[in-house]
């Protein structure tokens, strides 16, 4: 299977990601770049977007790039920085990209901007491979 295959064929089995409303802009190998709209449900009391939804973002994003050459990989630890409030009507863009791995790990580096192209959040994700291929599972 080719990485965007991938990439599909593991949304197809994620109903978070889907109502997300992630769409795919571009798949390569141990890449990807995503846009999500932001829907009233994702606002929180302070009338900006949850904290935890522009995480889940970054943490999809971790994982459509992580595991589209097929072999699986999950998530070890996720740091985020939060640098600009999201707020209603925003149109969110993931861009993950490997900065370096292992035989066993790989670390990705996940920008977060809107529509404007402002830095929204930065995530970095440590994945562990777990020697098993995605359509195994």
């Amino acid at each position: 299977m080719t990485p965007l295959q991938t990439a599909q064929y593991l949304f197809n089995q994620d109903a978070f990601s889907q109502w997300l409303g992630i769409d795919f802009i571009e798949i390569k190998e141990k890449y990807c770049y995503l846009k999500m709209p932001i829907k009233s449900e994702m606002i929180n009391g302070l009338k900006t977007v949850h904290g935890g939804i522009t995480f889940a973002f970054a943490d999809s994003a971790l994982a459509f790039s992580s595991n589209n050459d097929g072999n699986t990989a999950v998530a070890l630890n996720c740091v985020i920085n939060f640098t600009s409030a999201v707020k209603l009507g925003d149109t969110l863009f993931a861009e993950s990209k490997l900065l370096t791995e292992t035989r066993k790990t790989g670390i990705y580096d996940i920008l977060i901007k809107n529509q404007n192209e402002e830095l929204v959040a930065s995530f970095r994700g440590t994945v562990y491979k777990i020697n098993k291929k995605v359509v195994d599972l």
